[in-house]
């Protein structure tokens, strides 16, 4: 959890009574941690320091200084006096740095090599994560398990394979998930990897009062427990019930028994099913209390007289004027795209025309230029052509001859007039 520092700006009146005591983060927020600052050394949130380890030292980051610090040792029931509480030694050197991402780089081969180390001793446990110390002295296992472990032989075999301290620490799921992190069904972050640090049990009564259904896959989170969201809103929901009536499971009327499947604390309604139909009928509160006190005389009521329920959703008005981007249809689109069909096939039969004439003319070129050559060469004669034969007589023309006797003159020479 990080937490704001919202009184980083105030003035220190008193440096005397000042808070003397800083918080530091270890594994990226994974562990915090109180460490008191005797050399009065000003740090600042970001700042890597040397604190006191197991026989050595170990490097975190500041994550809070000033009065802050008093609120949160407050809410983890640590005292500011604490004698058992461990130094700040000094401001994080270089060599510091160094050793400690050297020891870092360890952790992922750590933890193949002891759950490997765990399965051979047949042990029903899981190990989640090692951390490294700075200095490489010191390893803390954090493990899942179900029951009790008896690790004595196990830590003996640890201390050899790693050369190190060993300190085993069990965790839950839920510590584990928070220790992994990742992205909830919310879209957000996980609650346990960013801001939650206690831990309540959740249970699916939480469910019922809300009238989630009982769905193991939706109600559980990566940790494969019951998500701890639950019980964020189930104080209000408790509130709210305490106005409906009890023990008004079973409604008895003309028509049979009507069984409750839900309550609705919004609209203060309960809801009924009769034996004979699927449907849903809303009562309200006072109409059940009068139906409870009928049975209670024992007579039974001829109808329910369910509540007309009105969506209080606004009914959305169409605009009476829209943009043009809004008047685009499909069938303006489909028209379009049909004209461009149209356009395209047209192009593409102008072009085989023009191509078949083209070729048409080519032969055409191609026969006229052989009969050229063969004309010229004299090698080839002309075709005969009926038609056009000389020796062929034309038939006398009786109409010829009459008009050559009336006309003498014609087909003589007319005289020449000289002037």
């Amino acid at each position: 959890m990080n937490a704001h520092d919202w009184l980083l700006n105030m003035p220190i009146v008193d440096m005397d009574s000042a808070c003397k005591v800083i918080e530091v983060s270890f594994s990226q927020g994974t562990r915090k941690d109180f460490f008191r600052n005797t050399s009065l050394q000003p740090f600042e949130k970001g700042d890597l320091i040397a604190v006191e380890g197991v026989s050595g030292f170990d490097v975190g980051e500041v994550s809070l200084t000033g009065e802050i610090v008093r609120l949160q040792m407050k809410k983890r029931n640590v005292k500011e006096d604490n004698p058992d509480m461990k130094k700040v030694l000094r401001r994080a050197t270089d060599r510091d740095i160094e050793i400690r991402n050297q020891n870092k780089a360890r952790e992922p081969e750590a933890v193949i090599r002891s759950r490997a180390i765990a399965k051979q001793l047949k042990l029903d446990m899981k190990i989640s994560q090692v951390e490294m110390q700075a200095d490489g002295r010191k390893a803390t296992f954090f493990y899942i398990a179900d029951g009790r472990v008896d690790f004595r032989e196990l830590i003996k075999v640890y201390a050899s394979e790693f050369k190190v301290k060993v300190e085993m620490r069990q965790i839950g799921a839920r510590q584990e998930a928070g220790k992994v992190g990742g992205i909830g069904s919310c879209g957000r972050e996980l609650c346990c990897s960013t801001w939650l640090t206690d831990f309540k049990s959740v249970n699916t009564a939480a469910a019922r009062y809300q009238n989630l259904s009982i769905n193991q896959t939706k109600l559980s989170g990566q940790c494969g427990r019951l998500k701890c969201c639950l019980n964020y809103e189930l104080d209000t929901y408790l509130d709210a019930l305490q106005h409906f009536p009890d023990n008004c499971d079973v409604l008895q009327v003309a028509k049979g028994n009507a069984f409750l499947i839900k309550k609705d604390i919004f609209k203060n309604l309960m809801w009924y099913t009769l034996p004979d139909s699927n449907k849903q009928y809303p009562l309200s509160i006072e109409r059940v209390i009068k139906i409870k006190t009928l049975n209670q005389q024992g007579t039974r009521p001829d109808e329910l007289e369910p509540v007309e329920v009105v969506s209080s959703k606004a009914v959305e008005k169409e605009p009476e004027f829209v943009e043009l981007v809004g008047q685009i249809s499909l069938r303006t689109l489909e028209k379009a795209d049909k004209k461009k069909k149209q356009q395209q096939q047209r192009h593409k039969g102008q072009d085989s025309r023009n191509k078949g004439q083209q070729q048409q003319g080519g032969q055409q070129n191609q026969q006229r230029n052989q009969g050229g050559q063969q004309g010229q060469g004299g090698q080839q004669q002309r075709p005969n052509n009926p038609n056009r034969n000389r020796n062929q007589q034309r038939p006398p023309n009786p109409n010829r001859n009459q008009q050559r006797h009336n006309n003498p003159n014609q087909g003589k020479d007319k005289p020449s007039t000289n002037t």
